[in-house]
């Protein structure tokens, strides 16, 4: 077994990114052949730093793998997820299974509920993305906040609960629409305390209220009011030290990030044993690292019933391959039945 071919890749964003470091245009990665007894596999490994090492640095754990047989460790996440991202397809492939069918504990969904995100825009325009999202299938919309005044956002997040609850009173299947709000670290301790008081009850949870080194008082805040999710925390903490730390009533999982598919589950599944909810996303990556995350977000318990933040393939402009293998209709995507990680759909990578 060994990582066998290297392939660097760019793909466009249909709009840029804006991060602490500056706008991102473009996400670039490394697409990674591995060959197991007559089966091919390939992984993608797409830093971005402030989530996991840096570009040079990926590039270069890549090269150690496949020059001199050394695995990417953990200081590398982006190249061990796509190590063992290539290896899973692998393995999948051989055995003529799903990924999933290979990560589940019995017999994995079909398709897994994904959350539309709305941007951090005027009241008006909040509620009308949040209309179209729901309007196209999604039952579940994530609003971003924290930029605002605390009262602004909470006056946005109930214009939103109130369109919606009327969209959902002429619903005829009668699913329930849930929000999320994300705040991406924005607030002190008092505004997050004020915020999530004034969003019991609206919402499902609040994702990074405190910025990410705060575990304390992240763990201070759950009980105040609305749920407690962490994101950014876990580029800093274990998924176990949170857990400790009775930080979070939930866990969003980056398995690019986090160093691979398996590593993601492992973490999804510590946490829902101990009560956490445990929700998979990506780091607006392309084709094969969106659908490895999909294969982990089927392999969790209950990852049929909770909405996963997987709808990102649309916020690129370009992509690996021009269809993309699992596609999200009617806020759901289908997990693709394989064998690997979406039968013959990577095949031009390998």
């Amino acid at each position: 077994m060994s990582v066998v071919a290297l392939r660097g890749f760019a793909v466009d964003l249909a709009t840029p990114l804006a991060t602490a470091a500056g706008d991102i245009e473009t996400r670039a990665g490394t697409i990674v052949r591995v060959d197991i007894g007559g089966a091919t596999g390939v992984g993608e490994a797409t830093p971005l730093p402030g989530w996991t090492e840096s570009p040079s640095e990926c590039r270069g754990a890549l090269e150690r793998a496949r020059d001199d047989g050394v695995p990417p460790g953990p200081e590398a996440p982006a190249a061990r997820h796509a190590v063992t991202t290539a290896y899973r397809d692998a393995f999948a492939r051989r055995a003529g299974r799903a990924v999933a069918a290979t990560l589940a504990r019995g017999s994995p969904p079909l398709s897994v509920p994904a959350n539309a995100t709305v941007g951090d825009g005027t009241v008006a325009e909040t509620v009308a993305d949040a209309e179209t999202a729901v309007a196209s299938g999604y039952r579940t919309v994530k609003l971003k906040v924290g930029t605002r005044p605390v009262e602004e956002d909470v006056d946005r997040v109930r214009a939103v609960d109130d369109a919606l609850g009327a969209a959902e009173t002429n619903d005829t299947d009668g699913d329930a629409i849930a929000l999320r709000v994300d705040a991406n670290g924005g607030w002190d301790r008092a505004d997050a305390r004020r915020a999530l008081a004034a969003l019991e009850g609206l919402v499902e949870y609040v994702e990074q209220p405190l910025p990410a080194d705060d575990l304390a008082g992240h763990a201070a805040l759950r009980g105040v009011g609305a749920p407690v999710a962490l994101d950014e925390s876990l580029t800093q903490y274990r998924v176990g030290e949170v857990i400790a730390a009775g930080a979070a009533d939930a866990v969003v999982l980056k398995p690019m990030a986090l160093g691979g598919p398996s590593r993601a589950l492992a973490a999804g599944r510590a946490a829902a044993h101990a009560g956490v909810d445990p929700v998979v996303t990506t780091t607006i990556d392309a084709a094969v690292a969106r659908t490895a995350a999909v294969h982990v977000a089927a392999a969790l318990p209950d990852g049929d019933e909770r909405a996963h933040g997987l709808a990102t393939g649309d916020l690129l402009a370009t992509d690996l391959v021009a269809d993309d293998p699992a596609p999200v209709a009617d806020g759901r995507i289908m997990v693709p039945a394989g064998p690997g990680l979406a039968g013959n759909a990577f095949g031009g990578l390998a």
